[in-house]
């Protein structure tokens, strides 16, 4: 933390450390007293090898799914660690545990959840989808779940972890505001051994939106519950009217049986923090276990009652609390005009790359993230040779001498079957095609987006 930030966090620690104070003074056991040279020599090695990381903090990092928790996120976790409370019980962490309480009510009322419904924070999204897909289970034991080609790797590990059938369907990228081409694809699907269906809200490949409307009125004919995937894409739900596609699939996640968000994305926060929510508290009696030294301090429900996970940090639920006091979840204050901005920088970066004379934009960009792929637009390319050129600009970027010449991005493979629906006109020789994809997560990627493209024009230009 640089010398402002730790200015700022004094008046803090100095109240927190009067608290303790109050207690009576104790002597620390010398098992736990180690030398100020030692503690120096080793943060200082510590703070050498952390200059090993990519610059994550940096608008020229446009590589994975990677933000910089907020200041205000990164103070109020180490205020709080000073303490490290537990919010599994309510005595290991009462103040961490009201917030915890009172961030998932404002998550939910971002969705339309109102009372009653059931949530708490986890440790990461990968927990929260899979304590969703467990109540999945619990209510369709004999019944397993589908999701989109599109969906996150982990979906199908956790149906194996939980003994679950998983089903995969197609979702034609160019079409997804059909209902037409949507249902065909769901009708494929054997939906009488389907209990829960995902749909993804901001694919962390491409950044895609699935038509959450189509899906649900399909899945309510039949029954079937429907899962939202929000972990990269939910934040953007308080900017939907700004988005491209129809608002309808943002407007109607109220009617999801649950929804999954992750805070340490786009939520501004360190890692881990997750969140899942379900529409009906019902679902809690498949948390119902005896623990009896555990929650015997209040009759208030325990947040560990409706959760899989028992320790969890206090910390987590702290920061983000302080987070959404700096910045409430609306539309033009707070986290609203950060992901306008980020959207903006993917907006820009589509316009810029389609004046390009060698750079050519795979897809309009749904949310900030943009894929793309090099070769003279005037000369024949092939799917081989679009690949190839793809890895040795990512490789080069890095290998810039000069840090300020250096750029982070990251690649998507996809099939030259998806890759033909849009350029028909390339031909063919090889099953699949690396693309480049940025990831502009970083409001200030607005101003900087032209730059970074730029950079990497130049290195494709050399290769060619």
């Amino acid at each position: 933390m640089d010398s402002s930030l730790f200015q700022t966090i004094q008046p803090s620690l100095q109240q927190l450390q009067k608290w303790k104070n109050s207690f009576g003074p104790f002597t620390t056991h010398p098992s736990l007293i180690v030398e100020d040279s030692i503690i120096q020599e080793t943060l200082r090695t510590l703070s050498e090898r952390l200059t090993g990381n990519y610059p994550f903090h940096h608008p020229s990092y446009a590589g994975q799914m990677l933000k910089p928790p907020h200041p205000v996120a990164a103070l109020a976790y180490s205020l709080t660690m000073g303490l490290n409370p537990n919010n599994h019980a309510l005595d290991g962490g009462p103040p961490s545990s009201e917030m915890e309480k009172e961030c998932v009510h404002a998550l939910a009322n971002l969705f339309g959840y109102h009372d009653p419904y059931l949530g708490h924070l986890s440790s990461s999204g990968t927990i929260a989808n899979l304590e969703a897909l467990w109540v999945a289970r619990s209510i369709h034991p004999k019944k397993g779940i589908a999701y989109s080609s599109e969906a996150h790797y982990t979906h199908g590990r956790m149906a194996q972890v939980l003994g679950m059938e998983a089903h995969s369907f197609q979702i034609d990228t160019d079409q997804l505001d059909s209902e037409h081409s949507i249902t065909e694809h769901l009708d494929a699907l054997p939906f009488d051994s389907i209990g829960t269906l995902i749909v993804t809200m901001g694919t962390t490949g491409l950044g895609k939106v699935e038509p959450l409307a189509h899906v649900l009125d399909w899945a309510h004919s039949r029954g079937i519950r429907i899962h939202i995937d929000a972990a990269y894409g939910g934040f953007f739900k308080t900017i939907s009217d700004l988005l491209p596609g129809p608002v309808t699939h943002w407007d109607r996640m109220n009617e999801a049986d649950s929804i999954v968000i992750d805070p340490h994305k786009h939520g501004l926060q360190p890692y881990g923090c997750g969140c899942v929510l379900f529409k009906n508290p019902e679902v809690g009696v498949f948390y119902k276990h005896d623990s009896p030294y555990t929650y015997f301090s209040s009759e208030e429900l325990h947040l560990g009652e409706i959760s899989l996970e028992c320790s969890r940090a206090g910390a987590a639920a702290a920061a983000f609390w302080a987070t959404l006091q700096c910045f409430p979840l609306q539309s033009d204050l707070g986290f609203g005009p950060i992901l306008t901005a980020c959207h903006r920088a993917a907006t820009k970066a589509f316009n810029y790359l389609n004046k390009s004379e060698v750079l050519t934009a795979y897809m309009a960009p749904e949310l900030d993230i943009i894929t793309y792929f090099a070769g003279e637009k005037n000369l024949q390319r092939s799917t081989s040779t679009i690949s190839n050129l793809s890895k040795e600009i990512f490789h080069q970027g890095m290998a810039h001498k000069d840090p300020s010449q250096q750029y982070f991005i990251s690649l998507y493979t996809i099939s030259s079957k998806d890759f033909s629906q849009r350029f028909p006109e390339i031909p063919v020789d090889s099953s699949d095609v690396i693309l480049l994809r940025s990831v502009l997560m970083r409001p200030e990627q607005e101003y900087t987006v032209e730059e970074l493209l730029c950079r990497i024009e130049a290195d494709a230009k050399n290769f060619l």
